[in-house]
């Protein structure tokens, strides 16, 4: 306890409210936020910055799950067939994040921060075109079967899973776009239900797998839990109160700039 309170930093929990009230507000991933603010705030190596963020996820998203599922908001087969791509998809990137570690620190610090600045950028894509994309991917997907369903489901956990696994972002914003477009007919807040419910697998694999290669700051953690708690109890209060077309424009630029900044 007396060696917490020592490495205990306030910002880390107050940047964490901060973070968790925008999270309230947009409902974007705390990863996109989070994960660069760590970076180019605090300095934090991009590694111990992933993977701290990751188990963050985790725990929130079970949290978000625990209360989807008692809503009947949770499709489990679409959860499963995105697990179906991710998991190995995760462990794959583990592996190679791994064996680029073993190279030397500085080389897998450069491509999570290449990747997540590629990831800042197409979330940012996302956010601000998704009306455009839903209709756009829509007119591709209106007639598929169900196995070419499954199969396209399957490869976009694949795809979620890898650039999870290195940078902790697109879960949130670019998987329920694909899904709005895959499976039109069901009720959005089953497909978040799912979505949310996938990652958490996604993030605890991940997250667990950072940790065993030395890149979680369990005092880091912590403290953004303390903050980020409340900030998503009372940005959640607040949405309903700030026009949702005034903060996404905000918020894609600012990724977008982060994205530019950390791929640069």
């Amino acid at each position: 306890m007396v060696e917490f309170l020592h490495a205990f930093h306030p910002l880390y929990s107050i940047s964490g409210f901060f973070v968790g009230g925008l999270v309230g507000f947009t409902g974007v991933g705390g990863g996109s936020l989070m994960t660069p603010l760590l970076v180019l705030a605090f300095g934090i190596a991009p590694t111990t910055a992933v993977g701290t963020d990751l188990l963050y996820a985790a725990i929130t998203k079970s949290n978000g799950t625990l209360v989807h599922s008692l809503n009947g908001t949770v499709d489990w087969r679409i959860a499963g067939r995105l697990a179906a791509g991710s998991v190995p998809a995760t462990i794959a990137a583990l592996v190679a994040l791994s064996l680029l570690g073993k190279s030397g620190g500085h080389v897998a610090n450069g491509v999570i921060t290449s990747v997540l600045g590629f990831a800042l950028i197409l979330t940012a894509v996302v956010i601000l075109f998704r009306g455009w994309l839903l209709r756009y991917i829509a007119a591709h997907t209106d007639r598929l079967t169900d196995r070419q369903t499954r199969l396209l489901t399957h490869l976009l956990g694949a795809f979620l899973g890898a650039l999870v696994s290195i940078s902790s972002v697109g879960a949130g914003a670019i998987g329920i776009t694909v899904l709005l477009a895959l499976y039109p007919r069901l009720p959005t807040v089953r497909l978040i239900g799912s979505d949310i419910a996938h990652a958490v697998p996604l993030t605890f694999v991940a997250g667990a797998g950072h940790w065993l290669m030395g890149s979680v700051d369990w005092v880091l953690l912590v403290s953004l839990l303390i903050g980020s708690l409340p900030g998503i109890a009372i940005g959640s209060y607040l949405a309903a109160r700030i026009p949702d077309k005034f903060l996404r424009p905000v918020l894609a630029s600012t990724l977008a700039a982060v994205g530019a900044k950390l791929s640069i």
